[in-house]
Protein backbone atom coordinates (compact mmCIF):
# COMPACT_ATOMS: atom_id res chain seq x y z
CA UNK A 1 0.00 0.00 0.00
CA UNK A 2 1.39 3.41 -0.95
CA UNK A 3 1.73 6.17 1.60
CA UNK A 4 -1.38 8.37 1.82
CA UNK A 5 -1.18 11.49 -0.42
CA UNK A 6 -1.72 13.87 2.48
CA UNK A 7 1.16 12.29 4.39
CA UNK A 8 3.44 12.71 1.40
CA UNK A 9 2.34 16.31 0.96
CA UNK A 10 2.97 17.10 4.63
CA UNK A 11 6.41 15.55 4.51
CA UNK A 12 7.37 17.31 1.28
CA UNK A 13 6.44 20.61 2.91
CA UNK A 14 8.81 19.82 5.77
CA UNK A 15 6.02 19.48 8.32
CA UNK A 16 6.61 17.02 11.18
CA UNK A 17 5.64 13.42 10.65
CA UNK A 18 2.41 12.48 12.42
CA UNK A 19 3.55 10.25 15.28
CA UNK A 20 0.02 8.95 15.92
CA UNK A 21 -0.36 7.95 12.28
CA UNK A 22 3.09 6.36 12.33
CA UNK A 23 2.19 4.32 15.43
CA UNK A 24 -1.12 3.24 13.93
CA UNK A 25 0.33 2.15 10.60
CA UNK A 26 3.28 0.40 12.23
CA UNK A 27 1.06 -1.72 14.48
CA UNK A 28 -1.33 -2.53 11.63
CA UNK A 29 1.53 -3.60 9.37
CA UNK A 30 3.10 -5.82 12.05
CA UNK A 31 -0.25 -7.44 12.85
CA UNK A 32 -1.00 -8.05 9.16
CA UNK A 33 2.17 -10.07 8.64
CA UNK A 34 1.27 -12.64 11.35
CA UNK A 35 -0.90 -15.64 10.51
CA UNK A 36 -2.91 -17.54 13.12
CA UNK A 37 -0.72 -20.59 12.59
CA UNK A 38 2.32 -18.49 13.52
CA UNK A 39 1.01 -17.99 17.05
CA UNK A 40 -0.85 -21.26 17.60
CA UNK A 41 -4.36 -19.99 16.87
CA UNK A 42 -6.94 -21.77 14.67
CA UNK A 43 -7.26 -20.46 11.13
CA UNK A 44 -10.78 -20.28 9.77
CA UNK A 45 -9.49 -19.71 6.26
CA UNK A 46 -11.95 -18.06 3.89
CA UNK A 47 -14.02 -16.70 6.77
CA UNK A 48 -11.26 -14.25 7.74
CA UNK A 49 -11.89 -10.72 6.54
CA UNK A 50 -8.48 -9.22 7.28
CA UNK A 51 -4.92 -10.27 6.45
CA UNK A 52 -3.03 -11.53 9.44
CA UNK A 53 -4.35 -11.54 12.99
CA UNK A 54 -7.53 -9.83 14.10
CA UNK A 55 -7.28 -7.14 16.75
CA UNK A 56 -9.05 -9.32 19.29
CA UNK A 57 -6.59 -12.16 18.65
CA UNK A 58 -3.62 -9.88 19.12
CA UNK A 59 -5.15 -8.40 22.27
CA UNK A 60 -5.67 -11.90 23.67
CA UNK A 61 -2.06 -12.84 22.98
CA UNK A 62 -0.81 -9.62 24.60
CA UNK A 63 -3.08 -9.97 27.63
CA UNK A 64 -4.87 -6.64 27.16
CA UNK A 65 -8.46 -5.75 26.42
CA UNK A 66 -9.59 -5.38 22.82
CA UNK A 67 -10.68 -1.80 23.53
CA UNK A 68 -7.25 -0.92 24.96
CA UNK A 69 -5.38 -2.40 22.02
CA UNK A 70 -7.75 -0.74 19.55
CA UNK A 71 -7.05 2.66 21.07
CA UNK A 72 -3.34 2.01 20.82
CA UNK A 73 -3.58 0.90 17.20
CA UNK A 74 -5.54 4.05 16.45
CA UNK A 75 -2.46 6.00 17.52
CA UNK A 76 -3.40 6.81 21.11
CA UNK A 77 -0.32 5.69 22.97
CA UNK A 78 -0.48 8.18 25.82
CA UNK A 79 0.26 6.74 29.25
CA UNK A 80 0.89 3.25 27.90
CA UNK A 81 3.25 1.39 30.21
CA UNK A 82 6.53 -0.24 29.26
CA UNK A 83 5.12 -3.59 30.42
CA UNK A 84 2.15 -3.33 28.04
CA UNK A 85 4.42 -2.41 25.15
CA UNK A 86 6.66 -5.37 25.98
CA UNK A 87 3.65 -7.68 25.92
CA UNK A 88 2.46 -6.33 22.59
CA UNK A 89 5.97 -6.58 21.17
CA UNK A 90 6.14 -10.25 22.18
CA UNK A 91 2.70 -10.94 20.72
CA UNK A 92 3.70 -9.29 17.45
CA UNK A 93 7.03 -11.16 17.38
CA UNK A 94 8.91 -7.87 17.01
CA UNK A 95 12.65 -7.78 16.54
CA UNK A 96 14.78 -5.72 18.93
CA UNK A 97 14.86 -2.86 16.41
CA UNK A 98 11.09 -3.01 15.92
CA UNK A 99 10.54 -3.11 19.68
CA UNK A 100 12.67 0.01 20.12
CA UNK A 101 10.79 1.71 17.29
CA UNK A 102 7.46 0.91 18.95
CA UNK A 103 8.64 2.46 22.22
CA UNK A 104 9.81 5.62 20.41
CA UNK A 105 6.44 5.99 18.72
CA UNK A 106 4.27 5.20 21.71
CA UNK A 107 6.30 6.91 24.44
CA UNK A 108 7.95 9.94 22.87
CA UNK A 109 9.24 11.52 26.07
CA UNK A 110 12.77 12.81 25.90
CA UNK A 111 12.90 13.45 22.16
CA UNK A 112 13.23 17.18 21.66
CA UNK A 113 13.00 19.14 18.46
CA UNK A 114 16.12 21.26 18.76
CA UNK A 115 18.79 18.52 18.98
CA UNK A 116 17.38 16.76 15.90
CA UNK A 117 17.62 19.90 13.78
CA UNK A 118 21.16 20.79 14.85
CA UNK A 119 23.89 20.16 12.29
CA UNK A 120 25.97 17.15 13.27
CA UNK A 121 29.70 17.70 13.57
CA UNK A 122 32.43 15.07 13.32
CA UNK A 123 35.16 15.46 15.92
CA UNK A 124 38.61 16.35 14.49
CA UNK A 125 40.14 13.27 16.09
CA UNK A 126 37.60 11.05 14.34
CA UNK A 127 38.43 12.70 11.01
CA UNK A 128 42.10 12.01 11.69
CA UNK A 129 41.28 8.37 12.39
CA UNK A 130 39.56 8.12 9.00
CA UNK A 131 42.70 9.36 7.28
CA UNK A 132 44.91 6.85 9.10
CA UNK A 133 42.83 3.89 7.88
CA UNK A 134 45.10 3.38 4.89
CA UNK A 135 43.63 0.96 2.36
CA UNK A 136 40.33 0.72 4.30
CA UNK A 137 37.28 2.47 2.81
CA UNK A 138 35.57 4.21 5.73
CA UNK A 139 33.10 7.01 6.35
CA UNK A 140 31.00 8.52 9.13
CA UNK A 141 27.24 8.55 8.66
CA UNK A 142 24.75 10.53 10.74
CA UNK A 143 21.02 11.05 11.02
CA UNK A 144 18.87 11.08 7.89
CA UNK A 145 21.47 8.85 6.17
CA UNK A 146 23.79 11.85 5.81
CA UNK A 147 27.44 11.27 4.90
CA UNK A 148 29.43 13.45 7.28
CA UNK A 149 33.06 12.53 6.63
CA UNK A 150 35.05 9.98 4.61
CA UNK A 151 38.56 8.97 3.67
CA UNK A 152 40.33 8.68 0.33
CA UNK A 153 39.57 4.97 -0.07
CA UNK A 154 35.87 5.52 0.50
CA UNK A 155 35.96 8.10 -2.30
CA UNK A 156 37.74 5.60 -4.55
CA UNK A 157 35.10 2.93 -3.92
CA UNK A 158 31.89 4.95 -3.65
CA UNK A 159 32.69 8.17 -5.51
CA UNK A 160 34.15 11.54 -4.61
CA UNK A 161 31.42 13.05 -2.47
CA UNK A 162 33.36 16.31 -2.19
CA UNK A 163 32.20 17.06 -5.74
CA UNK A 164 28.57 17.01 -4.60
CA UNK A 165 26.72 19.82 -2.83
CA UNK A 166 26.49 19.16 0.91
CA UNK A 167 22.73 18.51 0.70
CA UNK A 168 23.31 15.67 -1.78
CA UNK A 169 25.82 13.86 0.43
CA UNK A 170 23.07 11.60 1.63
CA UNK A 171 22.76 7.86 1.10
CA UNK A 172 19.01 8.02 0.52
CA UNK A 173 19.32 10.63 -2.23
CA UNK A 174 22.25 8.79 -3.82
CA UNK A 175 20.60 5.37 -3.83
CA UNK A 176 17.15 6.45 -4.98
CA UNK A 177 17.93 9.40 -7.22
CA UNK A 178 21.35 8.69 -8.76
CA UNK A 179 21.41 6.05 -11.55
CA UNK A 180 25.14 5.52 -10.93
CA UNK A 181 24.40 3.97 -7.55
CA UNK A 182 21.79 1.63 -8.99
CA UNK A 183 24.59 0.30 -11.19
CA UNK A 184 27.16 0.31 -8.38
CA UNK A 185 25.25 -2.06 -6.05
CA UNK A 186 24.83 -5.60 -7.32
CA UNK A 187 21.86 -6.03 -4.96
CA UNK A 188 20.45 -2.52 -5.25
CA UNK A 189 17.08 -3.54 -3.77
CA UNK A 190 18.65 -4.69 -0.50
CA UNK A 191 20.67 -1.50 -0.20
CA UNK A 192 17.50 0.51 -0.78
CA UNK A 193 15.66 -1.49 1.90
CA UNK A 194 18.49 -0.92 4.39
CA UNK A 195 18.35 2.84 3.80
CA UNK A 196 14.57 3.06 4.23
CA UNK A 197 14.65 0.94 7.38
CA UNK A 198 17.27 3.25 8.88
CA UNK A 199 15.21 6.33 7.97
CA UNK A 200 12.16 4.77 9.63
CA UNK A 201 14.18 4.35 12.82
CA UNK A 202 15.18 8.01 12.62
CA UNK A 203 11.57 9.02 12.08
CA UNK A 204 10.55 7.20 15.25
CA UNK A 205 13.23 8.97 17.28
CA UNK A 206 12.90 12.43 15.70
CA UNK A 207 9.46 12.89 14.09
CA UNK A 208 9.73 16.67 14.57
CA UNK A 209 12.91 16.95 12.51
CA UNK A 210 11.93 19.20 9.55
CA UNK A 211 14.93 18.12 7.46
CA UNK A 212 14.01 14.47 7.83
CA UNK A 213 10.39 15.22 6.92
CA UNK A 214 11.52 17.20 3.87
CA UNK A 215 13.81 14.35 2.79
CA UNK A 216 11.01 11.78 3.08
CA UNK A 217 8.70 14.08 1.15
CA UNK A 218 11.22 14.71 -1.61
CA UNK A 219 11.97 11.01 -2.08
CA UNK A 220 8.27 10.12 -1.95
CA UNK A 221 7.59 12.52 -4.80
CA UNK A 222 10.61 11.58 -6.93
CA UNK A 223 10.91 7.82 -6.41
CA UNK A 224 8.18 5.22 -6.76
CA UNK A 225 10.50 2.63 -5.22
CA UNK A 226 10.99 4.77 -2.14
CA UNK A 227 7.20 5.20 -1.74
CA UNK A 228 6.74 1.44 -1.96
CA UNK A 229 9.41 0.65 0.61
CA UNK A 230 8.43 3.49 2.96
CA UNK A 231 4.87 2.18 3.06
CA UNK A 232 6.03 -1.18 4.48
CA UNK A 233 6.96 0.48 7.82
CA UNK A 234 9.88 -1.94 8.17
CA UNK A 235 12.66 -1.05 10.60
CA UNK A 236 15.95 -2.78 11.33
CA UNK A 237 19.54 -2.07 12.24
CA UNK A 238 22.37 -3.74 10.34
CA UNK A 239 25.71 -3.47 12.10
CA UNK A 240 27.67 -5.78 9.81
CA UNK A 241 27.38 -7.75 6.63
CA UNK A 242 28.67 -8.04 3.07
CA UNK A 243 28.06 -5.72 0.13
CA UNK A 244 28.77 -6.64 -3.47
CA UNK A 245 29.64 -3.76 -5.76
CA UNK A 246 30.11 -3.46 -9.50
CA UNK A 247 32.85 -0.83 -9.60
CA UNK A 248 33.32 0.92 -12.97
CA UNK A 249 37.13 0.57 -12.81
CA UNK A 250 37.90 -2.76 -11.11
CA UNK A 251 34.69 -4.73 -11.61
CA UNK A 252 32.98 -6.74 -8.89
CA UNK A 253 33.96 -6.19 -5.28
CA UNK A 254 32.83 -8.25 -2.30
CA UNK A 255 33.39 -6.20 0.84
CA UNK A 256 32.52 -6.92 4.46
CA UNK A 257 31.41 -3.94 6.51
CA UNK A 258 31.39 -3.21 10.22
CA UNK A 259 29.49 -0.41 11.97
CA UNK A 260 30.80 1.29 15.10
CA UNK A 261 28.58 3.76 16.96
CA UNK A 262 30.38 6.89 18.15
CA UNK A 263 30.44 6.87 21.94
CA UNK A 264 29.55 10.52 22.50
CA UNK A 265 26.96 10.70 19.69
CA UNK A 266 24.94 7.53 19.11
CA UNK A 267 23.44 9.11 15.99
CA UNK A 268 26.85 8.95 14.29
CA UNK A 269 28.45 5.74 13.10
CA UNK A 270 31.84 4.86 11.64
CA UNK A 271 31.44 2.30 8.84
CA UNK A 272 34.47 0.43 7.54
CA UNK A 273 34.84 -1.99 4.62
CA UNK A 274 37.41 -4.68 4.04
CA UNK A 275 38.01 -7.55 1.66
CA UNK A 276 38.93 -11.16 2.38
CA UNK A 277 42.75 -11.35 2.51
CA UNK A 278 44.38 -12.50 -0.75
CA UNK A 279 41.02 -12.39 -2.55
CA UNK A 280 40.36 -10.74 -5.94
CA UNK A 281 38.51 -7.99 -4.06
CA UNK A 282 41.55 -7.33 -1.87
CA UNK A 283 43.70 -6.99 -4.98
CA UNK A 284 41.11 -4.65 -6.52
CA UNK A 285 41.23 -2.43 -3.43
CA UNK A 286 45.03 -2.28 -3.70
CA UNK A 287 44.68 -1.20 -7.32
CA UNK A 288 42.22 1.55 -6.40
CA UNK A 289 44.56 2.75 -3.65
CA UNK A 290 47.48 2.93 -6.09
CA UNK A 291 45.47 4.98 -8.59
CA UNK A 292 44.77 7.66 -5.99
CA UNK A 293 42.67 10.60 -7.18
CA UNK A 294 42.18 9.04 -10.62
CA UNK A 295 39.90 6.44 -9.02
CA UNK A 296 37.77 8.81 -6.95
CA UNK A 297 35.75 10.29 -9.81
CA UNK A 298 34.79 7.02 -11.50
CA UNK A 299 31.52 6.29 -9.71
CA UNK A 300 30.04 9.76 -10.06
CA UNK A 301 31.31 10.42 -13.57
CA UNK A 302 28.53 11.05 -16.10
Amino acid sequence: MDEQPEAVAAASAGRPLDRRAELSEFLRSRRARLKPDDVGLPDFGRHRRVPGLRREELAQLAGVSVAYYTRLEQGNGRNVSAEILDSIARALRLTDAEHAHLIHLARPKGHKKKPAARQQQVRPALRQLLDTLDGVPAYVAGRRAEILAWNRMAAAVFGDWSELPATERNWARLVFLKPEYRELYVDWEQKAIDIVCALRMDAGCYPDDPRLSALVGELSVKSEEFRRLWATHDVKEKSHGVKRLNHPLVGELSLSYETFRVADDADQALITYHAEPHSPSAEALRLLASWGTDATRAVLSP
